[in-house]
């Protein structure tokens, strides 16, 4: 079968996070069978060796150059919001377009060169055609509602902007249910966001298909490491991570400290904002910034913490610290789409929403080996079982092929 993948973000290697780990190791799956013809935009941090890198997966790398960030000033964001208003796409969306790309795909699909065509995150559905269905399989792999994760963070109080985001909301909700309206077939990754999409009426297939890990670059830990160590991982320039580790390191932290006067919190991830590069300063508290294996530092926690308070679809970083044999303690937005708790599980994690709640259970796992134990071997199971990417690969394959 030949496939065309669209992906804005350039997607090697994984381990830069977010959108690169879920569209590179599908592409990784399907590429044993097919021939994929991959077009992604390449943004100034991205070497030579990684685009040669990620040539090896691929038959055709189509490379287009990403655009530069957007201007910041105040006209500049009225102006984007007028656009918002008149055309229906979101500033985000629109800044990833190019009009070389888009003549790219549309002589593509009317030469017939492909048998199917996936947009590898939401953002890239602003290139398809809504009339393209009619003669190809199209397919958007959207990693979480925007529309529901804008509502969130106004009804948390987690918003960057409350007010951009109340004028925003009732424009998200519009614009995904007519965008979804264009597709043969949509994926969600988790059961919320399928329901979701049920609200908006849309009458194209919906499938759900979770993230995974690759077991090899997260095995499973040797040994407990014991003590008082946390660790919160994920990228540091992301707004849903800043604001949980912002959180955890200021409201929660210090109270950890009372209680366990050598606890210490490693804050894991690339290109951290000076929000959390502040953190650092304070005692006990150290952030890394890049590391070259994000395992090392899980295997040396005696707990993980996924202290999210916004953000929809499943967790990467929930996911690998399963499957390192870390005990993890999460917010329910940390755990969404996952199994672990409840009638219908055995304990795979502790679930933690108040500061009260975290303080209760990490303090349970602090001083309960057996409980850490207990949450290391069966959340490293629940991965083996359910979030490996060569299951996730092959359940993508049967939604592309059907």
């Amino acid at each position: 079968m030949k496939l065309l993948m669209i992906c804005a973000t350039f997607p090697y290697p994984p381990s830069r996070g977010g959108t690169q780990v879920r569209t590179f190791n599908l592409l990784k799956q399907l590429s044993d069978e097919h021939e994929i013809t991959l077009v992604t935009q390449k943004s100034e941090d991205v070497t030579p060796e990684e685009i040669e890198g990620l040539k090896g997966w691929v038959k055709t790398l189509m490379l287009f150059p990403r655009p530069t960030n957007p201007k910041t000033g105040t006209v500049e964001k009225l102006k984007r919001f007028s656009e918002f208003l008149i055309t229906g796409t979101p500033p985000n969306v629109s800044f990833v377009y190019d009009q070389s790309i888009q003549a790219w795909l549309d002589e593509a699909v009317n030469n017939n060169k492909f048998d199917a065509i996936t947009c590898e995150h939401s953002v890239n559905e602003i290139y398809i055609r809504p009339y393209w269905k009619n003669t190809i399989k199209t397919v958007i792999n959207s990693h979480s509602s925007v529309s529901r994760t804008c509502q969130h963070q106004l009804e948390t109080q987690t918003s960057e902007n409350p007010q951009r985001d109340r004028l925003y909301l009732p424009l998200l909700k519009r614009y995904e249910k007519r965008v979804y309206q264009k597709f043969s077939q949509i994926v969600v990754t988790t059961e919320e966001d399928y329901q979701q999409l049920k609200q908006f009426n849309i009458k194209s297939s919906v499938s759900v298909l979770p993230n995974g890990v690759d077991l090899e670059i997260f095995p499973y830990r040797n040994s407990d490491p014991g003590g008082h160590h946390l660790v919160i991982t994920g990228g540091m320039d992301y707004v849903v991570n800043i604001d949980a580790a912002c959180f955890f390191a200021q409201d929660i932290f210090p109270l950890l400290q009372q209680k366990y006067p050598n606890v210490t919190l490693t804050i894991v991830g690339a290109n951290p904002a000076p929000s959390i590069v502040k953190l650092g300063e304070e005692t006990g508290i150290k952030v890394t910034g890049k590391v070259p294996s994000m395992v090392d530092y899980l295997h040396q926690a005696t707990v993980c913490v996924i202290p999210l308070r916004s953000g929809f679809g499943i967790k990467n970083k929930t996911l690998e610290a399963m499957a390192a044999g870390v005990p993890v303690v999460a917010s329910d937005r940390g755990l969404e789409g996952m199994e672990v708790d409840g009638d219908k599980a055995c304990l795979r994690a502790l679930r933690a929403n108040t500061i009260e709640e975290y303080i209760e259970r990490i303090s349970e796992l602090f001083e309960d080996e057996i409980l850490r134990q207990t949450l290391s071997k069966n959340g490293r199971e629940y991965i083996e079982n359910n979030f490996t990417w060569e299951m996730i690969g092959k359940k993508y394959e049967k939604i592309i092929m059907n």
